[in-house]
């Protein structure tokens, strides 16, 4: 009776938890990406016992993200149909298609084919739906102009979104059955193109909301490295396709996709320096507090995936430099996603199970 009366009050751990379902960050799905795709790097080194610990994690928080989002479908539905209508937010939800292609692809260097092939079709489905319905809602159907001072890093989780189909399919598309695999590599290869355009597309529009409008340095955060995981992607979607089984599709593309994603590769690099000179603008320039939220994983992931690029890059294209710059910026990646990993735990102690931090702000912020 009296934890019924604490939920209540506002004060108990149910409602803390209920709190938190709410507020849940429609990007929060990047963990699961970031995880995965580290765990992969770490697999192809060689680095066993890492790759299955982050292997876990990325499982974990794949299902317990995938029951809290259903929670919030459930019970908070005006707040899921607020962020589809606000183009600021409503490209996060594009990490779930991401994540759950991330969790396949790692899944099928174990040897879990059947469920990679689950996931894709999961993914396939997601990609296509959010693929129409976000951008209608959050930009096309909103009366407010211009939406383009409302563009930010979000916006670049499409393309990772198509990238990461292309990803999946082509490594399901070596062991398939002939007809089978003629499906595989049409859908990587068209997912990968339009990816490309989705890049090119997102890059415009959030430049010229750069170029436009004020930036002040609150407005600079982390999803904005997703410019640089999204070409990353595009890099090891290039290269898994390079080294996809001869299919129709395939040898028309092979020598084009080849060459573009070392372009890719090139451009991905270019970044990182403007990236990190941001973060040092914003945080010590303009002393914005480092303090821990959900987008820190969209820092995670592109760097993780750029170091898994050029792994696979180094490879496919026979390019050993990329392949010792991606397998030495790996360990950057793990490093940030340690820190990054303990800031979230002390987080959720602090804010859902003990609410020793001031409250989690409300939705809509």
């Amino acid at each position: 009776m009296a934890a019924i009366t604490e939920d209540a009050a506002g004060t108990g751990p149910m409602h803390r938890v209920r709190r938190a379902v709410r507020t849940l960050a429609p990007g929060y799905f990047a963990l699961v990406m970031g995880s995965g795709i580290i765990s992969v790097g770490m697999r192809l080194e060689g680095f066993e016992l890492l790759s299955q610990l982050l292997a876990w994690v990325c499982g974990i928080a794949y299902a317990l993200l995938l029951v809290l989002t259903v929670w919030r479908l459930l019970r908070y539905r005006s707040d899921i149909l607020d962020e589809f209508t606000d183009a600021r937010r409503a490209f996060g939800y594009f990490t779930f298609v991401a994540g759950t292609n991330v969790l396949g692809v790692r899944l099928s260097m174990d040897g879990h084919v059947f469920w990679t092939a689950a996931l894709l079709v999961l993914s396939f489905g997601s990609w296509i739906v959010l693929g129409y319905v976000v951008p209608w809602t959050a930009v096309l159907g909103r009366t407010n102009r211009p939406v383009v001072a409302t563009a930010n890093g979000t916006w670049f989780i499409w393309v990772v979104a198509s990238q990461s189909v292309a990803v999946a399919s082509a490594s399901l598309q070596p062991g398939s059955d002939q007809e089978l695999s003629g499906w595989l590599a049409l859908l990587a290869v068209v997912s990968w193109s339009v990816g490309i355009f989705l890049y090119a597309s997102a890059g415009v529009i959030v430049a010229m909301r750069m170029l436009l409008y004020e930036l002040r340095a609150i407005d600079l955060n982390p999803p904005y490295w997703v410019a640089m995981g999204a070409c990353a992607i595009t890099v090891l979607a290039g290269a898994r396709i390079v080294e996809m089984a001869d299919a129709p599709m395939v040898n028309a593309t092979r020598g084009l996709v080849a060459g573009l994603s070392v372009v890719f590769w090139a451009f991905a690099t270019w970044l990182i320096p403007p990236l990190i000179a941001a973060g040092w603008w914003r945080h010590w320039r303009h002393r914005v507090p480092l303090t821990y939220d959900a987008t820190l994983w969209s820092i995670v992931f592109p760097l993780g995936m750029y170091a898994v690029a050029g792994i696979y890059l180094g490879q496919a294209d026979q390019l050993p430099v990329v392949g010792v710059i991606g397998a030495v910026e790996l360990w950057f990646a793990f490093l940030v996603w340690t820190l990054v990993f303990v800031a979230m735990v002390v987080h959720l102690w602090r804010t859902v199970l003990t609410d020793r931090a001031s409250s989690i702000p409300p939705p809509g912020r």
